[in-house]
């Protein structure tokens, strides 16, 4: 499987470039790629913060940082699933992506209360705090940075919906608290090995996806929290199949196998052995282009809102999902909003069939169902079945006599 391109091959000019200089996030990311580290010295002593290793500093796996920047750029693609053996750089991806996220504007409730609520449900729409707060003119948000919130495998429901506030409780106040989903809200949502999830988790995530917003109930109280967020999953098909409810809900499919060009698994070594050594040296390395990626990010999400398709592609796009026996319109979808996030990162306002051309392998692969195409051919044949049988009975049946009623005479 060939390698989506990332970036457009200007090497002589944009290895002259340096830091905000670059024209565009593909640009930025295509010069990292070669970006050759100078010898690093040990740390003495423990690094106490938290230093991800730089997204930027991933050797190779093209395709999966491209998916996750386009989440990124477009949060509307619906979500990456990464699917790979044990290995291949996927959790240490997700968790780069750190230094990358944009700001979002984020209430600053404990329910999540926002100024949109109260212009499309009134007043009585957020919490009697956010009420206030709204009549005296106060805000009810501020800027924050797009956070990435794990998942872990054994949180309970009460851990991912919300429950009852104990510390609340000790003073006989009765109050919800903040689940996992409400924390993702305008948020990244990782889930490592998202196969084994337990299936009551599942069914609360997808449901929660698919609204936007999600209400718990405990016993007289109840809340209602926002939950739009990026879903980012990751999993090893040894250790199980994905199933197909959840597996629908990702736009961004990405195969992820180990690095096959022995200079890059050797300059991957590198990378590594130099990031254990001295993390906080191999993280200021690679901070201007980082902050340049960051900023890209940034532009690309303003610039994203005015990509278009024209029609006669769209029209070419949606024939192909067709041929291809795709039943989903997610697939469509996935694949246009993604191609807008594309262009988008190259500072273009219309979509272009080379770029439905690089997104489509992460876009629509693993939507066809077997099980769907045997049912359907299964249910057509009763239909044809039932058909013959109704014209047969119809052949069968004896001709209506016509009665003739003669008038009567007054």
């Amino acid at each position: 499987m060939t390698e989506p391109e990332i970036i457009s091959t200007e090497s002589s000019e944009v290895k002259e470039r340096v830091g905000n200089s670059f024209r565009t996030l593909k640009e930025l990311v295509n010069y990292v790629s070669g970006k050759t580290l100078p010898p690093v010295q040990p740390e003495d002593g423990r690094v106490m913060e938290s230093l991800p290793f730089p997204f930027l500093a991933i050797v190779g796996q093209q395709e999966m940082k491209l998916a996750l920047l386009l989440s990124l750029v477009n949060p509307n693609l619906g979500g990456v699933l990464l699917v790979g053996p044990r290995g291949t750089a996927k959790t240490t991806a997700v968790r780069s992506l750190l230094d990358l996220l944009p700001q979002v504007e984020r209430s600053l409730c404990a329910y999540g209360c926002l100024p949109e609520d109260v212009e499309s449900g009134g007043i009585d729409a957020v919490c009697p705090d956010c009420a206030k707060k709204y009549a005296e003119g106060a805000p009810l948000t501020s800027m924050d940075r797009v956070r990435l919130i794990e998942l872990p495998l054994n949180a309970r429901i009460e851990d991912v919906i919300g429950g009852i506030d104990e510390r609340a409780a000790l003073h006989q106040r009765l109050r919800i608290q903040r689940g996992i989903l409400a924390q993702a809200d305008k948020n990244l949502l990782y889930i490592d090995e998202i196969n084994l999830l337990a299936d009551e988790i599942v069914d609360s995530i997808l449901d929660a996806s698919a609204q936007g917003s999600y209400t718990v109930r405990r016993g007289p109280i109840s809340a209602t929290y926002h939950a739009k967020f990026v879903l980012i999953g990751s999993m090893n098909p040894e250790e199980g199949k994905l199933r197909a409810q959840i597996l629908d809900r990702f736009g961004l499919r990405v195969i992820v196998q180990g690095l096959e060009d022995t200079n890059e698994r050797l300059d991957a070594y590198r990378r590594v052995l130099a990031y254990r050594t001295s993390p906080r040296q191999v993280v200021m390395q690679f901070a201007e282009e980082m902050s340049a990626a960051r900023d890209e990010i940034k532009f690309a999400r303003e610039r994203v809102k005015q990509v278009t398709v024209p029609d006669e592609i769209a029209r070419l796009a949606i024939g192909l999902v067709q041929k291809m026996g795709i039943d989903s319109l997610r697939a469509e979808i996935t694949w246009f909003e993604s191609a807008r996030a594309y262009a988008a990162a190259d500072d273009r306002s219309v979509v272009s069939l080379d770029d439905l051309k690089i997104v489509a392998p992460m876009a629509l692969r693993m939507r066809r169902s077997q099980f769907i195409s045997d049912y359907f051919k299964l249910q057509n044949g009763e239909e044809k079945e039932m058909e013959t049988l109704l014209d047969r009975l119809k052949k069968k049946s004896p001709a209506k006599k016509t009665v003739t009623k003669k008038a009567k005479k007054h």
